[in-house]
């Protein structure tokens, strides 16, 4: 039995004859998202199927606080914040391990 490649990505997606909708993305918020192996970024943050997309993403080398990940996403970075530009960032919704929202004024957004 041999079925078309179409026919495979219908089956695979669940729709018999229906056609594979590409991934929406939802609107982005300025949050910290933790992600697995110590990495930490920040930036504007949306969902794109099983991914996370964080769009002007800084990684955050240096947190430079008193009180932790909370007192960035509340206060915006510190003088001794040690931010890396890291662009668009992908990350897959397994590997994420906390995402926290931030204070969007504090950020500069």
């Amino acid at each position: 039995m041999q079925i078309e490649l179409s026919e495979l990505v219908s089956l695979l997606a669940g729709r018999s004859g229906a056609a594979v909708e590409a991934p929406k993305i939802e609107p982005t918020r300025k949050q910290i998202v933790i992600c697995q192996r110590g990495f930490v970024y920040v930036g504007d943050v949306a969902r794109e199927g099983s991914d996370l997309v964080i769009l002007n993403a800084k990684n955050i080398r240096k947190w430079g606080t008193t009180y932790g990940l909370g007192q960035l996403a509340m206060e915006g970075k510190t003088s001794e914040t040690k931010l890396d530009l890291a662009g668009t960032v992908r990350v897959h919704e397994l590997a994420v391990v906390a995402r926290i929202d931030c204070d969007a004024t504090k950020w500069g957004a």
